[in-house]
């Protein structure tokens, strides 16, 4: 007897929602159970139908409320049996590498063909995971950068005068607050830019935003 796998899909845009069932419909082995808009209601449907088998989710990373990052983790951390994919248009390192690290099953990109896609579920639902060339090539570049951030050490001051710049004071105001000379900080600032390998104040702000700095 065929194996039959149920499958639920969570995106806000009907219409890929429509053209991912009209192709998911042509294989008898893969049966859709229920659609939804959002990650809240995938959650909701999964606690009142404990007893149905679902082997696979697909979902955006984007919806309305809960988006794909928080629904892959609560589906790993309440119903590990359930296997996961995300399909977006996204293609942020960042966020992709924080989907790993809560184990999710596998990444495509909206403009991926159906050849690669019913890859992907299948090779998902026999236990393993499906990243494709494109997307293991930006999950491989934000590793290589977090690493590399990571090896970067700032001294407190650098810290202060970074954090200062990126509230947008200038040489002087920033002088001032630090009782330091104008020119010491300008020193900071050139530094700054050579030791992050950025190109200007923009990106002296940029990092700083990016690491949480302000």
């Amino acid at each position: 007897m065929k194996t039959v796998y149920n499958i639920i899909i969570a995106d806000d845009h009907k219409m890929f929602v429509d053209g991912l069932r009209s192709i998911l419909e042509q294989e008898d082995d893969l049966h859709i159970v229920h659609t939804t808009s959002t990650g809240e209601e995938v959650l909701k449907y999964l606690k009142i139908n404990q007893n149905e088998q679902i082997d696979l989710l697909i979902t955006d990373l984007n919806m309305p409320g809960m988006d794909g990052i928080a629904l892959n983790k609560n589906i790993k951390k309440d119903f590990p049996g359930i296997k996961t994919l995300v399909i977006s248009m996204l293609e942020d390192g960042a966020k992709i590498k924080s989907l790993t690290e809560d184990e999710v099953n596998g990444y495509l990109s909206k403009n991926a063909e159906q050849k690669e896609l019913l890859k992907a579920i299948r090779q998902i639902l026999l236990g393993e995971n499906y990243f494709s060339t494109h997307i293991q090539s930006i999950l491989i570049q934000s590793l290589t950068n977090s690493r590399k951030a990571s090896e970067i050490r700032l001294t407190q001051r650098e810290k202060e005068v970074l954090q200062l710049i990126a509230k947008e004071h200038t040489t002087q105001e920033i002088a001032d607050m630090l009782f330091l000379s104008k020119h010491t900080i300008e020193s900071y600032r050139k530094n700054l830019i050579n030791k992050l390998e950025v190109r200007n104040l923009a990106g002296l702000t940029r990092y700083a935003i990016e690491h949480n700095m302000v």
